[in-house]
C-alpha cells in the first residue's frame, strides 16, 4: 500500500514536470506583443514596444497634463499625462459608493468583463463609476500574460476618475513587491521574452526611471476608507501592540519597498512588514491557529475600523470570516474563469458577480 502511494506521488510529479515543459514550449512558439515601456530622460521619453516579436522604439517630448500623450501600438494603448508621481494618500472619508477586488494576475479580459458588467467601466473601457472609490488590493503581476495591459488600463482610469471626482486606489501586493525586486519566479514566460527582446532584465522595465515604475512606487500598501481597512494580505494581531499609525506602517513598508532604493537590507519593523506575517503575505485570518476573535477586536479598535478587507488568500467567491470582521475579496480571478467585486453602499455589502448580478454579502 505504501509503495503504491509513493508510485502515485512520483507519477504526479512527473506529470507536473511534463506539463510545465509543454507549457513553456507552447509559450516559446507564441509571438510576443507587449508594451509600451517608457523610460524618462531629462528632456524626453524613450518609448519601446514589441509587435509580433518586432521591437520598435520612439522618442517623445515629456508628457504633462497640458500636453498629454496618447500612445497606441498594435492594439497596445497608454495614456500618459505626467512623468512624476506623488505618493497616494491612504485615509479617506466618503459618502460615495466603494468597490473593491483583488488578485487580477494578468487576466485582462476577465477583469474588463467584470468591471463593465458591474458599472465600473463603460463599453469603451472608460471610467463609469462617477465619484465612487474603486480599490484593487494588489497582485496585478505574475501568472497571466496581459499584465501590462491591466497596468495601463488602471493608470488611465485613475486619471479619469480624478476628473470625475472619484478615486482609483491601487495597493501593492506581494507579487508587485516580488517583481519590483527582481523575483520573477511566477512571471509569465512572455515577460521573460519581453526582457530578452528589449535586452534588459524584466524588472528594469518597471525601474525607478520608467513611467510604470514610478507610478507603482507611488502606491501604498494599505488604505482606510470610512470603517474599512484594506490591504493585500492582512494585519498581524501583534500590530495592535505597536505604537505605530497606519501612516507609520505605510511609510516604513514603502521606505524599504525595493532593496537598494535607498536601503540595502530590511531590519526591525521593516523586515517584519515584508516577511510572512507582514502586510502583503499574512494569511492568519484563514488558519485554525491564526488570529483569534479577541485579537481581531483589539486590532480593529487600535486602527479605529470595523472591517479588514484583504485579497491574497483565494476563495471561490467573496466571503467573510470572523463574524464579518474580515472580508476576503480574492475570488480566484487568476484562474481566468470567474471573479467577483465587492460593493459597499451605505454600509450594505454586496457581491457583484461576473455577469453583473448583485447579491447581498452575508
Amino acid at each position: 500500500m505504501k509503495t503504491c502511494a509513493i508510485s502515485i506521488i512520483i507519477l504526479f510529479k512527473l506529470f507536473a514536470i511534463i506539463f510545465t515543459f509543454y507549457s513553456l514550449n507552447l509559450q516559446a512558439n507564441i509571438k510576443v506583443t507587449d508594451g509600451p515601456y517608457i523610460d524618462v530622460e531629462p528632456k524626453h521619453m524613450n518609448v519601446s514596444w514589441i509587435c509580433d516579436d518586432q521591437v520598435s522604439k520612439e522618442n517623445h517630448p515629456l508628457a504633462t497634463k497640458e500636453a498629454p500623450h496618447s500612445l497606441n501600438y498594435c492594439g497596445l494603448s497608454a495614456q500618459v499625462e505626467q512623468t512624476t508621481f506623488k505618493d497616494d494618500p491612504i485615509i479617506f472619508e466618503t459618502k460615495e459608493k466603494i468597490a473593491a477586488l483583488s488578485d487580477l494576475h494578468g487576466q485582462y479580459h476577465l477583469m474588463k468583463t467584470l468591471l463593465k458588467n458591474n458599472g465600473i467601466l463603460d463599453r469603451k473601457d472608460n471610467w463609469a463609476f462617477g465619484k465612487g472609490h474603486f480599490v484593487i488590493t494588489g497582485d496585478i503581476f505574475d501568472r497571466g500574460d496581459q499584465v501590462t495591459e491591466i497596468l495601463w488600463l488602471v493608470h488611465k482610469i485613475e486619471q479619469q476618475a480624478l476628473r470625475a471626482g472619484g478615486r482609483v486606489h491601487l495597493l501593492l501586493g506581494n507579487h508587485e513587491v516580488m517583481v519590483l525586486n527582481g523575483d520573477l519566479r511566477y512571471l509569465n514566460p512572455k515577460y521573460i521574452k519581453t526582457g530578452e527582446f528589449l535586452k534588459v532584465p524584466f524588472q528594469k522595465l518597471i525601474g525607478k526611471n520608467t513611467i510604470l515604475g514610478r507610478w507603482l512606487r507611488s502606491k501604498p500598501v494599505l488604505l482606510k476608507i470610512n470603517g474599512y481597512l484594506f490591504t493585500h494580505g492582512g494585519f498581524h494581531p501583534s500590530l495592535a501592540k505597536q505604537p505605530l499609525s497606519l501612516s507609520d506602517l505605510n511609510h516604513i513598508f514603502k521606505s524599504y519597498l525595493v532593496k537598494g532604493e535607498p536601503h540595502q537590507t530590511r531590519t526591525g519593523m521593516a523586515r517584519f512588514l515584508h516577511k510572512s506575517n507582514g502586510l502583503v503575505w499574512y494569511r492568519g485570518y484563514f488558519k485554525d491557529n491564526g488570529a483569534t476573535e479577541k485579537e481581531l477586536e483589539l486590532l480593529l479598535k487600535h486602527f479605529d475600523v470595523d472591517h479588514v478587507v484583504v485579497g491574497h488568500t483565494s476563495q471561490r467567491k467573496i466571503e467573510t470570516r470572523h463574524n464579518g470582521k474580515v472580508i476576503a475579496i480574492d475570488s480566484s480571478i487568476k484562474k481566468g474563469k470567474y471573479g467577483e467585486i465587492l460593493f459597499i453602499e451605505d454600509d450594505n455589502l454586496y457581491r457583484g458577480a461576473l455577469d453583473g448580478e448583485r447579491m447581498p454579502l452575508k
